[in-house]
């Protein structure tokens, strides 16, 4: 393992796109969001994603000098044109014209279209959030889950983000792939030898299997069955005909198998509670709900081990491993 400070991790990360073909604003954007995650200690969507960021702005595909625009489609819904660059930027410049049209309408709808999204999505709902809000927010990816009784792969895994705020501390965040796993997770595992339990997926002739190398050659499976899956798809249609973008089987196809990010579209919906009648009390009373939780032996809130993990890193650092960083040196 390689053990490095989260400014060290940052520096590699804006050089390494910039010597891609990032510019600076761009590079920053990216190399923010990855280390927001490393610092997280969620290392799927940290440095690990690196490679793939690079890639997709070296081969042409993605926008490295991107410059998203801001417009506004209706009264409670905007729309932000990511100029066929990576999302961190789309999502920077999206979220005060949002946290604006929520505050004035009580609901708002951002959809982000023509961009490549292979980021945590906790970050832009955790943002709006911190501003009072709260917020959900949807995406699909590539075609890696099979439907409920399928064996062949339609679906992307399809996260789901949602934010709570809360009046001391930081807020209630969940993201959350509507697969059993997620992607990165299964990719983690393959790389470093770990099988993976059998809800995770199946082989390409839909076999039960722990192998991830088998799951990352057949389909995975949606969360709890057919519920899961039924959420997935769900999320295809949120972030793809809602908003004009594409589905995950026709982002697989708009790639043709260059093996760069999912082009496609995000879904946030941000909702103030000011204008929904109990402005005074809502947060006293989801901190009831909390309290019942904690109750519990054994209980935690989701986004807590992130939160504290959060605290530690930038005094202790990350590692990540030395594989992976011979693979980023590699690209520079």
């Amino acid at each position: 393992m390689i053990k490095m400070s989260l400014k060290e991790a940052h520096e590699l990360a804006v050089s390494c796109l910039s010597k891609n073909g990032c510019d600076a604003v761009n590079a920053q954007a990216i190399a923010g969001r990855m280390i927001q995650a490393e610092g997280d200690m969620c290392h799927s969507h940290g440095l690990f994603r690196l490679p793939w960021y690079a890639k997709g702005v070296k081969s042409g595909r993605a926008n490295g000098a991107a410059n998203p625009s801001v417009e506004q489609l209706a009264p409670g819904v905007i729309r932000v044109d990511g100029d066929m660059g990576y999302a961190p930027l789309g999502q920077e410049v999206g979220h005060q014209p949002l946290v604006d049209c929520a505050r004035e309408n009580g609901i708002a709808a951002l959809a982000f279209v023509n961009m490549f999204h292979i980021a945590a999505m906790w970050p832009e709902v955790e943002k709006l959030a911190n501003d009072g809000l709260c917020a959900l927010a949807v995406t699909a990816s590539y075609p890696y889950v099979a439907p409920a009784g399928g064996t062949k792969p339609i679906y992307g895994t399809n996260p789901i983000g949602f934010a709570w705020p809360r009046p001391d501390g930081p807020p209630l965040v969940f993201d959350q792939a509507s697969s059993s796993m997620a992607r990165g997770e299964i990719q983690i595992a393959a790389r470093d030898g770990h099988a993976v339990p059998e809800t995770a997926g199946i082989g390409p002739d839909g076999e039960t299997t722990t192998d991830p190398n088998v799951v990352l050659a057949g389909a995975q499976l949606g969360f709890g069955g057919y519920k899961g899956a039924s959420l997935a798809m769900m999320v295809e249609l949120l972030a793809g005909p809602l908003i004009g973008q594409f589905l995950s089987i026709e982002a697989k196809a708009d790639d043709d198998g260059r093996g760069g990010a999912p082009l496609g579209g995000e879904l946030v919906i941000a909702l103030d509670p000011a204008k929904f009648g109990d402005a005074q009390g809502f947060l006293a009373h989801g901190e009831k709900l909390f309290e019942a939780i904690l109750a519990q032996d054994g209980t935690r809130l989701p986004g807590a081990r992130r939160f504290a993990n959060r605290k530690k890193t930038p005094q202790e650092g990350i590692e990540i491993p030395e594989s992976l960083h011979r693979d980023i040196l590699d690209l520079m």
